[in-house]
């Protein structure tokens, strides 16, 4: 059941409160929603307290009059309004792609917040070819008609970074990218977040360091999950994170592109040991 959090500038900001135990907080990517994390929900409300929210912007979350402030640092602020709305001192938080971001911009401006993190498929060094490939498709309109079209259609288009995906997978995964209304498709997120991220994405322009974001993580428990086919995060870029980390929880998941589905076994056993660390 959706329930809401007002941010500082009067937004109300979705999330879903569901399960016992430690505190984890999901973070979705920069277009997507807290229904990506149902995979999260099934498997672990026995033993967490998930909780999932939508960035402001997005599913079910208010938009923002100003697109501009669809930014990591204001979502990060979001967070922490979510965190105050519930009394929640401290949590662990599983980022996927700027979920992930977030997390760690939190690890540097908010540490004591934080109990730990999981990063899916997302690090301090962004491969400029999966940003080229967001800005295809982010704030367009949908390519397909019905649901029911776009899951027979997207075993094709996401190849040969996704292989081995199951059909209902496919359709779980179009469920939850649009809503389907009037004959067509629609966005489940504000279009306008394309002139939003269009600065930070302009690959012509030198790349922030947000290694200092990474480090800021030391002493919280850590653990990454990489898409073996993520043209995102690359292997350099995970290589030189567990080096620096070499602690951190670490599962390269097969036939998986830009991001995990999250159901996947090595997914399940990285996020099973990670909540034993916390307990």
């Amino acid at each position: 059941m959706i329930s809401y959090a007002p941010s500082s500038d009067g937004l109300n900001l979705a999330y879903d409160d569901q399960g016992q135990g430690v505190p984890l907080l999901c973070l979705p990517g920069l277009t997507r929603n807290m229904e990506d994390f149902e995979p999260v929900l099934d498997r672990f409300s026995d033993r967490a307290r998930i909780i999932r929210m939508d960035f402001r912007g997005r599913g079910a979350s208010d938009y923002a009059p100003d697109p501009m402030s669809y930014s990591v640092p204001q979502e990060a602020q979001d967070v922490l309004a979510l965190l105050d709305h519930l009394g929640l001192e401290k949590v662990a938080i599983l980022g996927t792609s700027r979920g992930g971001l977030v997390a760690m911009m939190l690890a540097a401006t908010a540490k004591a917040r934080l109990l730990g993190a999981v990063l899916n498929d997302v690090g301090p060094v962004i491969d400029p070819s999966g940003l080229d490939q967001i800005m295809t498709y982010i704030g367009r309109p949908p390519a397909y008609r019905s649901l029911a079209e776009a899951a027979t259609a997207l075993p094709a288009a996401y190849a040969p970074d996704f292989q081995n995906v199951p059909d209902a997978t496919w359709a779980d995964f179009a469920r939850r990218l649009w809503r389907e209304e009037d004959g067509r498709l629609h966005l489940r997120y504000d279009a306008r977040l394309r002139e939003a991220v269009a600065p930070a994405f302009d690959t012509s322009q030198p790349a922030p360091d947000l290694w200092p974001l990474f480090d800021a993580l030391e002493g919280l428990s850590l653990g990454l999950i990489r898409g073996a086919n993520s043209n995102l995060l690359s292997v350099e870029t995970a290589g030189e994170m567990r080096r620096r980390r070499p602690d951190m929880l670490y599962a390269e998941i097969p036939d998986r592109g830009h991001v995990p589905f999250l159901d996947e076994p090595g997914c399940i056993t990285l996020l099973s040991d990670f909540l034993d660390g916390l307990s």
